[in-house]
């Protein structure tokens, strides 16, 4: 071979190479040779264009090579393959209703436990508001019952004051302790009650003594010989009197066929009223 034909065939490149740059597995003996021959004859049979370059030696092995990105294309395609394969347009359908369904469930169950939660705090707040009453009623009784406890013990006084009062003998200082010491129990809410005239209530009115008049249509009370006293509602001590009525059911009788006189019944009512009031005495002793 001349000079001028081997410039014109360019370098003979033989690749001796164990190791496959493409597939990465030994390479023959055989293999070997064969590539070595096939690039030879290659070699002599392409020849270079004006502006073409020459391939380098490693230009196979290199990652931007025309066989490697081959390659790559390759196998990028097989995977692709079996993915695209394994779609299933039905499943995703399921999974999705089975989301759905799971998400509908979750709802359901947060809807009953809020309801039971708020069903717990009105009861809750019943109670307490019920709870309140209660205590605001018993501290009002208590209270009262304190007040009435004390009170008491002054409704003798209160009488000695009233008969004072009733005999004109209410002057001077002992008159302003009176009025000091009526216008304190007033405060507190202490009132008076039994008026001569009205009808008689055993509720409030305690009978001391009885009579019949013409008078009358109704029992009535004609004299009062204690007032009463209450606080609020609660009665302390009823209104002791003296009652009348229209007629006698055993005949016609009135109070002038009476034996004793107006007098006479108004002492005895007294006395009366006054041993009730040691009685009250005696039992607060």
């Amino acid at each position: 071979m001349s000079a001028s034909e081997e410039e014109s065939r360019g370098p003979i490149i033989r690749d001796r190479r164990r190791i496959d740059p493409v597939t990465g597995q030994p390479r023959q003996p055989s293999q070997s040779a064969g590539a070595d021959a096939g690039q030879s004859s290659g070699a002599g049979q392409a020849s270079r264009g004006p502006g073409q370059t020459r391939p380098g030696k490693h230009s196979a092995s290199k990652p931007g090579g025309s066989r490697t990105e081959a390659a790559r294309g390759e196998q990028a395609a097989g995977q692709a393959a079996p993915e695209s394969g394994a779609a299933d347009p039905g499943g995703a359908d399921d999974r999705q209703a089975a989301n759905g369904a799971t998400v509908t469930d979750r709802s359901a169950e947060l809807a009953g436990k809020l309801a039971e939660r708020t069903a717990d705090l009105q009861r809750v707040q019943a109670e307490y508001a019920n709870y309140r009453k209660r205590v605001d009623r018993d501290r009002t009784a208590v209270r009262e019952l304190a007040l009435a406890s004390v009170l008491v013990e002054l409704l003798p006084v209160l009488d000695d004051i009233g008969r004072a009062r009733d005999h004109d003998e209410l002057t001077g200082g002992f008159k302003a302790v009176a009025d000091s010491l009526e216008s304190a129990v007033g405060k507190l809410g202490l009132t008076t009650f039994g008026k001569a005239g009205e009808a008689f209530d055993p509720n409030v009115h305690e009978a001391l003594m009885h009579a019949y008049s013409a008078d009358v249509t109704e029992p009535t009370c004609v004299q009062v010989l204690q007032p009463g006293y209450k606080v609020g509602e609660r009665i302390l001590r009823p209104a002791r009197v003296a009652v009348a009525e229209p007629t006698d059911p055993a005949g016609a009788r009135t109070t002038s066929d009476d034996g004793p006189s107006a007098e006479a019944d108004e002492d005895e009512a007294t006395a009366e009223a006054s041993a009730a009031n040691d009685r009250a005495s005696d039992k607060g002793d």
